[in-house]
């Protein structure tokens, strides 16, 4: 690792202006440190060396002139999900081998508009189905943190498991992610790493592989909660190619932080205690509650009832989107075609060649809850119970609660390719179950260290808030960062 991999975005910031350093040699760094790790941990999927290049010039040339943007020269890594003109854009999936758009979304436009520069595309679980990166059709990334005295190799997290990866280890400054039902936190909590998923509506979703339309958004993965407040200031925007997105002034994230913690009332769920948490889950959880009540915070039990439905509600909803958004990947018009003796032969064999054994669990499970016959019994009943999960923050903020003190996973990292885990889905799916209600009731929700477990490896908690005030997200995410310190992985690859 370089000393210049090792800055923040704002310290990077920083020796940028004041002409410290040259963004071609930042980028430099971060080319050298992607070709030495990435054999070993498969963040990236394709870099981009020339156009970072290339862009590190113009950045130089902008900061010279007294033109810098908001994030000029900063080297970032942009997940597999986000359309990039002329560049691998393929989900992590065998399906889109070769689809290259003409085309940038919103979120990775907006971003190159503020001056950063693109290092690659990141690994991630196949079309953002995963909870630990291993349905990519590229194979499994490995989490830069290993257990203390053991070289087991642990999953980062998914589906953003590249994106958390890449940034943990050093290999850019920041990275893009997308969060369906957890994908930007839980990847976060495995690898140290701070990830906020915006309110619903906040980012674009143009130009951005569909996987569930009502759940997804686009949100940064970071070193540090100010990296992430100044990532998700130039991602947010309002977008009239995004229907969904929403017209409201982005605020200046990173003035929030810092900010007193004096009143402000965060809940505690009582919900979120289930059966079998491990105790170094609770006593983090514990801790957190502690320092933001030294930092001034009031304490509050709320209830949240109709969290124990989430996770079953998340798995009809989602997959059902699924079903209906991977329908256009038929071999007709992009990516990959197997020849048949007919069109619909064509279809079938196109699809059981290019999909992966999850996305077609999903698929199947999707096209069975929309079926006729089925469609009242699990897609409207399981929308109904979503309504009821907003319903219960919706009281909670009502009555004064300002954001939400949660655990963000229910275990730290686990092993790739854990057999009872890859033998059983449901228990896969079960690393979403804090995280999930986020998604269905719309609401943003960060990540952020809050210590190491006996293993010596990262835990998480979560803060959930009002609709559209990640400032006080940020605000209080700060206070349990300055607690809790920050953690870097040791060094093996």
């Amino acid at each position: 690792m370089s000393e210049l991999t090792r800055l923040t975005i704002a310290e990077a910031r920083g020796k940028l202006a004041a002409k410290d350093i040259s963004a071609v040699e930042l980028t430099d760094a971060y080319i050298s440190a992607i070709e030495a790790a990435n054999p070993a941990i498969n963040a990236y999927v394709t870099v981009t060396p020339e156009l970072a290049r290339t862009q590190a010039k113009a950045s130089d040339a902008r900061i010279a002139a007294g033109n810098a943007g908001a994030l000029e020269g900063i080297p970032l890594g942009i997940k597999d999900l986000f359309a990039t003109k002329g560049v691998h854009t393929q989900a992590c999936s065998h399906i889109l081998d070769g689809f290259k758009p003409e085309y940038e979304s919103t979120v990775t436009q907006n971003l190159f508009n503020d001056g950063a520069v693109m290092l690659g595309k990141l690994n991630m679980d196949e079309f953002a189905m995963g909870s630990s990166n291993e349905s990519s059709y590229y194979g499994p990334v490995k989490n830069p943190w290993k257990a203390r005295g053991s070289n087991a190799e642990l999953v980062p997290g998914g589906s953003s498991g590249g994106s958390a990866a890449a940034v943990a280890a050093q290999l850019c400054a920041g990275a893009t992610a997308t969060d369906t039902g957890g994908s930007i936190r839980q990847p976060a909590a495995f690898t140290g790493t701070v990830g906020i998923k915006p309110t619903y509506g906040r980012c674009s979703r143009w130009g951005i592989v569909a996987f569930a339309s009502s759940l997804d958004q686009a949100g940064p993965i970071a070193r540090d909660v100010r990296d992430a407040a100044i990532l998700l200031k130039s991602m947010a925007s309002v977008d009239s190619k995004d229907t969904t997105s929403v017209d409201l002034p982005v605020p200046d994230y990173e003035a929030a932080l810092g900010q007193s913690m004096k009143g402000v009332k965060i809940g505690i769920p009582r919900e979120y205690r289930v059966e079998g948490m491990p105790e170094e889950i609770d006593a983090a959880w514990q801790q957190g509650i502690a320092w933001l009540k030294d930092a001034g915070a009031e304490i509050v039990d709320i209830s949240l009832p109709h969290t124990k439905y989430a996770l079953p509600a998340y798995y009809i909803v989602a997959p059902a989107e699924a079903s209906s958004n991977l329908a256009r990947y038929d071999g007709v018009r992009y990516g990959l075609r197997v020849e048949g003796k007919d069109i619909l032969d064509m279809y079938e064999k196109t699809r059981a060649a290019g999909f992966g054994k999850e996305v077609k669990r999903r698929i199947l499970i999707g096209t069975y809850v929309l079926s006729a016959g089925y469609y009242d019994a699990y897609y409207i009943r399981a929308q109904k119970v979503r309504t009821l999960i907003k319903r219960d923050f919706e009281l909670a903020f009502n009555a004064g609660v300002d954001a939400i003190l949660t655990p963000a996973t229910p275990s730290s990292a686990f092993g790739i390719a854990d057999e009872e885990l890859a033998n059983d889905p449901v228990k896969m799916y079960l690393n979403d179950i804090f995280t999930v209600t986020v998604n269905m009731a719309g609401l943003p929700g960060i990540a952020v260290p809050a210590g190491l477990d006996q293993k010596g490896l990262p835990l998480g908690l979560q803060l959930i808030g009002k609709p559209f005030d990640e400032e006080t997200l940020f605000t209080t995410a700060h206070a349990i960062e300055q607690a809790a310190g920050k953690f870097e992985a040791p060094k093996w690859w």
